[in-house]
């Protein structure tokens, strides 16, 4: 039988964050999307372009911030000021049903045999309320990721370990690689067992970072054959685990 996880994609990678400034009334949210959601710049490749296009009935203003990304040890994504991105214009305002094209410039290139990460953030700017208005203001916050390439190609893979706990089964992967892994689906396939869906995994690992995701309250013995089958953006990637203590 098969197990199945999977993760939804927030928008094809865009990771939302909402801005609430309390009353009792909602005023309405601009509307913006960015195309690509995802940049790679290299030595080769310094400056590439975006398109912001409003979306809504109002103009609306942005922001935008390039931040340095990497993970700690609990998984958790954590943002540094960079200097290494550039990205113009800084702030704009785009009208009703327009685009407005940024640009995102490499200082420098990758120094090391590793992929830099970082996260370009577009940030609304609200207007002043209207006259009167004592209600909910909201604002929107997207965010893609860059990668910048190093000079030599870079191979990546995964390692996996599947073990048994009292809570249920926990998957682990380990990066080792030195450019990032997008996981978006897993599926396990164990010897004689009923399938099952799980919904906690983690999109991205960056180099030389591990997740663990629980399965809770799912069991298997220990020693028994599982195959997996990942789907990353590098491709498909299989491991053939056995269940560990």
């Amino acid at each position: 039988m098969m197990f199945l996880l999977s993760q939804s994609r927030l928008g094809l990678a865009l990771l939302f964050s909402i801005v609430l400034t309390y009353s009792g009334l909602v005023q309405a949210a601009a509307s913006f999307s960015v195309s690509p959601v995802r940049v790679n710049l290299s030595a080769k490749n310094k400056v590439t372009s975006l398109t912001v296009t409003n979306q809504g009935i109002e103009p609306t203003t942005v922001q935008l911030e390039a931040l340095a990304w990497s993970q700690n040890e609990q998984g958790q994504d954590v943002f540094e000021p960079s200097k290494n991105i550039l990205a113009n214009p800084p702030v704009f305002t785009i009208a009703p049903n327009s685009s407005q094209v940024i640009r995102l410039g490499l200082r420098k290139p990758a120094l090391g045999q590793s992929e830099e990460s970082y996260r370009l953030f577009l940030q609304e700017v609200p207007p002043p309320p209207k006259e009167g208005f004592t209600g909910l203001s909201i604002a929107l916050r997207l965010s893609i990721p860059v990668f910048v390439q190093p000079n030599e190609p870079i191979k990546t893979s995964l390692e996996w370990r599947l073990k048994s706990t009292n809570e249920g089964l926990k998957l682990l992967a380990d990066n080792q690689s030195q450019g990032h892994i997008q996981v978006l689906s897993v599926l396990l396939i164990p010897e004689q067992q009923e399938s099952f869906a799980n919904q906690s995994l983690t999109n991205y690992l960056l180099p030389q970072q591990k997740r663990e995701w629980l399965i809770k309250d799912k069991h298997l013995a220990v020693g028994t054959p599982v195959m997996l089958k990942a789907q990353t953006d590098r491709g498909e990637l299989k491991a053939q685990l056995t269940v560990e203590e």
